[in-house]
């Protein structure tokens, strides 16, 4: 037989929201043992404000677009064209800039 327990919305939210908060820790100690790579606050925020991931991870990088284009094989108008938005780059060429920023393509789109 289920036994049933009621509670407060608001105590049910703040259990929920209280589990997501565990889940995060969690996640950042992972992340913490596996090693990865930490972005710089700067970055991230530079990101979230709207500007290309492609960007941000070139300039990480300390590269130019010609840099760029050339370890990706890649035309520098691709990247140019990507970092402006002015397309979306196809699979193919996110996945050769993705692997020369030494990134996911994930962190480009």
């Amino acid at each position: 037989m289920n036994e049933m327990i009621t509670i407060p919305r608001a105590e049910y939210e703040a259990l929920i929201e209280a589990r997501d908060d565990l889940e995060d820790i969690a996640a950042f100690d992972r992340a913490k043992v596996d090693g990865g790579e930490s972005i710089p606050s700067d970055a991230v925020a530079r990101i979230i404000e709207g500007e290309s991931p492609l960007r941000v991870f070139r300039e990480l990088r300390g590269l130019t677009q010609a840099e760029l284009a050339s370890r990706a094989e890649v035309h520098r108008v691709t990247v140019a064209e990507i970092e402006t938005g002015r397309k979306n780059g196809s699979l193919d060429a996110l996945k050769r800039l993705a692997a020369a920023l030494s990134v996911t393509v994930d962190d480009l789109i």
